[in-house]
């Protein structure tokens, strides 16, 4: 089995359930050990604020979602998180918000990572999942410090995209499109990555996600199954979705298939994968995936940053043992103290 699949392919491969997907899974597991080893990184999620200027209808913090308790860590809170992750050997961090463009927002990033940055310098490195920014914010935040930037597509397909999305300036797909390209540009290593089970998605749509995300040549992935939550408009279709099961099934060989197509690529085994089975993020990690985000946000905020319901909220695990004991079990070293940085985006600028 090769990376070089078509659409055709990966539509049948998508399917695969049973004594078939074992193989699937196993073979892409294979792959990663022999191309970018079986270390699993670990990246500590801070989310930062659940305030947000879109409107994406399958979001819980979308603005239009007046029940949702706003809130916005203190720069103590942050500093506190960025310490704790350091001091518990994780390689980086991810600071994850709702989407605000404005120039005070803009300036308390450069501020929050150019202050992480003179604290642990390479001992701490510094992914931004803040959404569509103008090149020169990309710019700005690339200067200070930031090495990394998650983007989900969400769906490549524009059809769906349209029907996920309002109709509207702030939600284009052209527009997300173009973020992605000026953030390669500008130097980040670039992420991305789509969510598996929504209305209206078809397995030739997943297939169409992959080819898209080989295709842009990015660095990292980010993808898990939709979850619904009930204060969204997308809620309307919870009964025109796949069970948990099946998107559950669908998002382990989305991973595999993107392993075998993109070897050297780092995969997360996402939260959302968690929220469907306990044993979500290992089960993940066997089907090839190779970076874990444990949520170090304080609990009193973790609570709201509700993309989806039925989020997991209890990390105990994030700095003890057990973390380490259920990644070991996936078959993964885990990699206290090491950056991860992309192997493809070490190739592309050898």
């Amino acid at each position: 089995m090769t990376g070089t699949f078509d659409k055709k392919e990966l539509t049948a491969l998508l399917d695969l359930r049973g004594a078939e997907q074992r193989k699937l899974l196993k073979r892409a597991r294979e792959e990663r050990d022999k191309t970018v080893g079986n270390a699993c990184y670990l990246r500590g999620l801070i989310e930062l604020s659940n305030r947000c200027r879109k409107n994406c209808l399958y979001c819980g913090i979308r603005k239009g979602n007046n029940a949702a308790e706003r809130y916005a860590l203190s720069d103590e809170e942050v500093s506190a998180a960025a310490r704790f992750a350091f001091d518990n050997g994780y390689g980086s961090i991810v600071i994850q918000a709702g989407e605000d463009t404005s120039r005070a927002f803009i300036r308390r990033i450069t501020g929050l990572v150019g202050d992480i940055r003179e604290k642990y310098g390479d001992g701490l490195h510094i992914t931004l999942s803040l959404g569509e920014q103008s090149r020169t914010t990309y710019r700005e935040w690339f200067d200070a410090g930031a090495s990394r930037y998650l983007l989900r597509i969400e769906s490549s397909a524009r059809s769906l995209y349209e029907r996920i999305h309002p109709r509207d300036a702030l939600h284009r797909h052209d527009r997300r499109i173009k973020a992605l390209q000026d953030l390669k540009e500008t130097g980040y290593q670039v992420g991305t990555g789509v969510m598996i089970g929504l209305p209206f998605q078809t397995t030739e749509t997943l297939a169409e996600d992959l080819l898209f995300m080989r295709r842009s040549d990015i660095d990292m992935c980010g993808m898990g199954p939709y979850l619904e939550h009930r204060q969204t408009p997308l809620y309307a279709y919870r009964n025109e979705i796949p069970p948990l099961s099946e998107r559950l099934s669908l998002a382990l060989n989305m991973i595999a298939l993107l392993r075998l197509m993109m070897p050297n690529i780092n995969i997360a085994a996402t939260t959302a994968l968690q929220a469907i089975d306990e044993q979500g993020r290992e089960k993940g990690l066997q089907a090839g995936a190779n970076v874990v985000m444990p949520n170090i946000t304080p609990e009193r905020s973790k609570k709201n940053y509700n993309l989806y319901e039925n989020k997991p909220l209890s990390e105990k695990e994030s700095s003890g043992r057990s973390l380490l004991e259920r990644i070991e079990a996936a078959g993964c070293r885990v990699a206290l103290g090491e950056s991860g940085t992309s192997r493809r985006f070490l190739d592309r600028k050898k």
